[in-house]
């Protein structure tokens, strides 16, 4: 073992840099002894060379079995740990877990100088970004010792809690977590990983970084900020939707068919506005997307951004984050759209791509315990369950897609169908049952959600009715399909035993003026390149319709 692990010169150099701190700071360092933590006595060597080259700098060692109560407080669940701290034990959130040697090493120094001068060194408009993270916040940044380019994206996540107290940052050393390797699928360094969803990979300048943060941290703030960028740029046109104007088309939806409407009605120089609820639709809750023609594999938010930002570079009026709540035809045939918060709109044609909603059970407690233990993206929220008892409901593929995403992260997943055979592909059956977590209840129907403020299980009846269990879970995944958003056109036209819009070739309807593209209508297929081209289809056939309807 090196009892010297710093030689004379950097001894002296750091030395030099720390007799700038003007205030005090603790370096807290959470351990265990051989075998269990075998790097962990180097870490401690290092902090203690580290602490000698100042008299503003103390040492507090810990154990994280014996001092398990402290490590549980502060968050920490895996050593060799070392937290900077200042001072009364101010806790910024800086962490790093690993060994700070090789270029991690100024990762620690520029830490330890950030605490003990009180500043950040960030730029003011880089801190007001900073601040827009208003929600809890833990960013991990997976580095390697010998990567010359981590120290960068490290310092800033450390940046960032420090100047925000909603924001914890953790170095990560992935030769010494290859458990976090694996579940986080790194290829490469710096890798960031934000509430346990990978992020981005790679050094970025910390402007790009911060709003790549605020896009999962912030989404409201990070699309004002983008949508004022690109406006700057001359690469965004979009502007407010008004209330007393009068459209030759609105397009309700924000999901790729309605995208590709906009798009597609805009450079036929129609007044064009578009109102939806969740910009980018369904396609934001997948992680990669791999058949979208071009691009091998892309992001289901990176995808939607690049639909909307299409769109956005033309004038088109819009309204988004807005639930459409009834459409209905005036006495001079123009149509009448009217939003949840009472607000109406009119136009001449209707392009309706309002998609799908997720399905439900209908079951007592079902209603109490969304969002608070029942959720319908597990490609989204698994991170969230990691080592804990889930539960999907389901049979298809979208049920063992689910369970298979959280294969790396659960304790025990049980799949609960209601038919006595599963409906997914076998490969993907056999994918994921070959793992000994996973627990199948076919022809089994869920009764009941339990619990008080948060679910803690699930009440269990087999088909038959002969047998009840209620079966502790902390979490449940409803992948029990989807249904169309259909109920704002219930009234105006004639509905599928589906819910769906009946639709011709071209998106047209049995209302004159009304189309429909996308997962709403009873097209089979539901996919994105479908919903797309619907969307192009439906806004080529309205323009012909107001060509025609302006020439009668």
């Amino acid at each position: 073992m090196n009892e010297r692990p710093l030689d004379e010169a950097t001894r002296k150099e750091l030395k030099s840099r720390l007799a700038a701190l003007d205030r005090p700071v603790k370096l807290l360092f959470f351990g265990q002894g051989s075998p269990a933590c075998g790097n962990c006595r180097e870490q401690e060597s290092l902090l203690e060379a580290v602490a000698a080259a100042s008299d503003r700098i103390e040492l507090e060692r810990r154990d994280l079995v014996k001092d398990a109560a402290r490590a549980r407080e502060l968050g920490v669940d895996k050593v060799p740990a070392t937290l900077v701290l200042g001072e009364g034990n101010a806790d910024y959130g800086i962490r790093f877990y690993g060994i700070t040697t090789g270029y991690e090493f100024s990762s620690l120094v520029e830490a330890v100088e950030m605490v003990g001068k009180g500043r950040s060194d960030l730029p003011e408009e880089l801190e007001k970004l900073a601040l827009l993270i208003d929600r809890p916040t833990h960013l991990e940044v997976m580095v390697t010792l010998t990567c010359p380019y981590c120290p960068k994206m490290v310092h800033l996540a450390h940046q960032l809690a420090f100047v925000n107290p909603q924001v914890r940052a953790d170095m990560i050393d992935s030769a010494e977590f290859p458990q976090l390797v694996q579940r986080y699928r790194v290829s490469g360094v710096p890798r960031t990983v934000i509430d346990g969803r990978p992020a981005f990979e790679g050094a970025l300048p910390p402007h790009e970084a911060i709003l790549e943060i605020l896009k999962v941290a912030n989404p409201a703030a990070w699309e004002r900020i983008d949508a004022e960028m690109r406006t700057l740029a001359g690469e965004r046109k979009a502007r407010a939707i008004e209330a007393g104007h009068r459209y030759d088309l609105i397009v309700v939806g924000a999901g790729p068919a309605a995208m590709t409407a906009t798009l597609y009605a805009a450079r036929k120089a129609l007044d064009v506005a578009v109102i939806g609820l969740d910009p980018g639709g369904q396609i934001v809750n997948t992680e990669t997307i791999e058949n979208w023609p071009g691009i091998p594999a892309i992001g289901g938010r990176e995808l939607a951004t690049l639909f909307r930002n299409h769109a956005e570079r033309f004038p088109v009026a819009e309204r988004l984050g807005v639930e459409v709540e009834r459409i209905g035809k005036l006495e001079n045939g123009d149509f009448e759209v009217q939003t949840r918060d009472g607000e109406r709109y009119r136009s001449r044609a209707v392009i309706y791509c309002a998609g799908k909603r997720y399905r439900t059970l209908g079951v007592p407690g079902e209603a109490r315990f969304l969002g608070r233990g029942i959720a319908f993206c597990a490609t989204c929220d698994a991170p969230l369950y990691a080592d804990k008892r889930v539960a999907v409901v389901g049979g298809g593929n979208s049920a063992f897609t689910a369970a298979r995403d959280l294969l790396p992260w659960a304790r025990e997943i049980h799949i609960i169908n209601i038919l006595p055979k599963f409906q997914a592909d076998p490969v993907l059956i056999e994918e994921v049952v070959t793992s000994d977590r996973v627990r199948l209840h076919p022809a089994t129907h869920v009764r009941a959600f339990l619990g008080d403020d948060q679910l803690t299980g699930v009440r269990l009846e087999s088909e038959d009715g002969s047998q009840r269990q209620d079966l502790a879970v902390e979490g449940v995944f409803l992948e029990i399909g989807l249904m169309p958003n259909s109920k704002p056109v219930a009234s105006l036209l004639e509905l599928d035993d589906l819910e769906q819009i009946p639709v011709e070739r071209d998106g047209s309807t049995a209302v004159a003026g009304f189309f429909a593209a996308g997962d709403v209508t009873d097209v089979p297929d539901k996919q994105i390149v479908i919903a797309a081209g619907m969307g192009a289809l439906a806004a080529l056939a309205a323009t012909r319709y107001l060509e025609r309807a302006a020439g009668a």
